[in-house]
């Protein structure tokens, strides 16, 4: 039952992306800052965990799960250190999925030869 939940959250995420491509003037980049963002505000009012729990993968994998993962961290690390944690503890939380999506995308450049569009 959990693969379900997580496939009808997560699609429903990305619905709500292609959306916003199809029907408004917005870029990709700007919808993915909006998506991290929303994350980041849902999970500082508390509205983003619960969705995480009903449908773990689902509400994490997605670029709306990294704004959580920023604010989730941020936040515990407020509790630990004070002030300075807001700053420190997102990329602490992050650190490692960014390394890897640095290391993963390196690797690929290196496998693969791409080439420019003409």
């Amino acid at each position: 039952m959990m693969y379900i939940k997580a496939f009808v959250v997560g699609g429903i995420i990305c619905i709500i992306g292609q959306l916003l491509m199809d029907k408004t003037k917005l870029m990709p980049g700007r919808i993915m800052v909006l998506f991290v963002s929303s994350g980041a505000i849902l999970t500082l009012f508390g509205l983003y965990g619960p969705l995480v729990d009903f449908a773990g993968a689902g509400a994490t994998v997605p670029i709306v799960g990294f704004g959580y993962a920023l604010g989730k961290g941020a936040m515990e690390a407020v509790q630990l250190s004070g002030f300075i944690g807001a700053f420190t503890g997102g990329l602490k939380a992050t650190a490692g999925g960014l390394t890897a999506a640095i290391l993963f995308g390196y690797l690929a450049s290196i496998i693969f030869n791409p080439k420019a569009k003409e």
